[in-house]
């Protein structure tokens, strides 16, 4: 055989193995549809919140902590020593240091100028202390905030150490929060525990669907874009003469990542994590074509399921690789 004929033929093989093996499936194949998500990548889950901060951040409100006073700081002490120093100072200057309090100008009835001056000072000083301890009173942490919380001033949780408070905002709810809210509006009783329930089960019965290459089983499961992706794949494996196998099958996780409305339909999206031994035959000899009996592969997938709003069964209308 000349030369650029052995080219020719091993060129043809090559070809004609890379065309069967792409139409070689491992499991379910991706596709179908997410309605105005479909070209966007789904979102994982968030991980969960703790439920008390682990050190609670100084409001821009909260009042600060009082400062040490000196030696003639504000309030009472203050106000002491004040008149303490003006009796002494007027006490120098009318009537000497040895006089009293009624010897400096003469009396005026009894009171002279001097014991009217040191009265007067002493009520100034008071007026001050207690004038000062009322602006100094901690006020509310919510106290001349510009809007009220829509969950009410009740729901602000505070914070104290030493006396002082912080005002903690309620978080904004999640896009996955305010799309199950949407969603139970015509379905109150709807639970997620049922929906990752729902998708395990659907998971399970669609891998063996796909390892016997028939749908009959598991349409009423199926959206109907969906039932086309698989159904397609099923005739791929058929003419290939191949078949799936999937086996020790473990679903370590099936968790809600999304959930939204659109076109009066509910769609919820779940992110599934599995280990399983993947592989597929050649239907004539048994020997594997792809994948291995023996090592174990780690799988994630988003799957999404759609239905009429309301309390209708979930089908399966998206798969997605994570």
């Amino acid at each position: 055989m000349k030369p650029h004929t052995v080219v020719a033929v091993v060129g043809l093989a090559l070809g004609l193995l890379v065309a069967d093996a792409a139409d070689v499936w491992a499991r379910a194949g991706s596709g179908g549809s997410r309605g105005s998500r479909s070209y966007s990548a789904p979102a994982r889950p968030s991980p969960a919140s703790p439920t008390t901060p682990s050190s609670p951040s100084r409001s821009l409100n909260q009042p600060a902590s009082p400062q040490r006073p000196g030696f003639f700081g504000g309030g009472l002490m203050s106000g002491l020593a004040g008149f303490a120093i003006g009796g002494l100072i007027g006490s120098m200057l009318f009537g000497g240091l040895g006089g009293g309090l009624g010897s400096g100008l003469g009396g005026f009835g009894g009171l002279g100028l001097l014991e009217m001056v040191l009265i007067g000072g002493g009520l100034y000083f008071l007026f001050r202390f207690f004038r000062n301890r009322q602006a100094q009173s901690p006020q509310p942490a919510y106290a001349g905030a510009g809007s009220t919380s829509a969950y009410g001033a009740g729901s602000e949780r505070s914070w104290g150490t030493g006396g002082g408070a912080t005002a903690e905002m309620p978080a904004a709810p999640s896009d996955l929060e305010r799309g199950m809210s949407n969603i139970r509006t015509m379905d109150p009783g709807l639970d997620t525990s049922a929906i990752t329930d729902h998708a395990r089960r659907v998971y399970f019965v669609v891998q063996q669907a796909i390892g016997m290459r028939e749908l009959a089983g598991v349409r009423d499961y199926l959206a109907p874009e969906m039932a086309t992706v698989l159904q397609t794949q099923c005739d791929r494996l058929r003419g290939a003469r191949h078949t799936n196998r999937i086996e020790q099958l473990d679903i370590r996780r099936a968790e809600l990542s999304e959930a939204w409305q659109e076109g009066g339909r509910d769609y919820v999206t779940v992110l599934i994590s599995a280990t399983m031994l993947d592989y597929t035959v050649d239907d004539a000899t048994g020997a594997v074509v792809e994948g291995s009996r023996t090592a174990t592969q780690a799988i994630e997938d988003f799957w999404t399921f759609t239905r009429p709003v309301g309390n209708n069964p979930w089908k399966l209308s998206a798969i997605q690789t994570a």
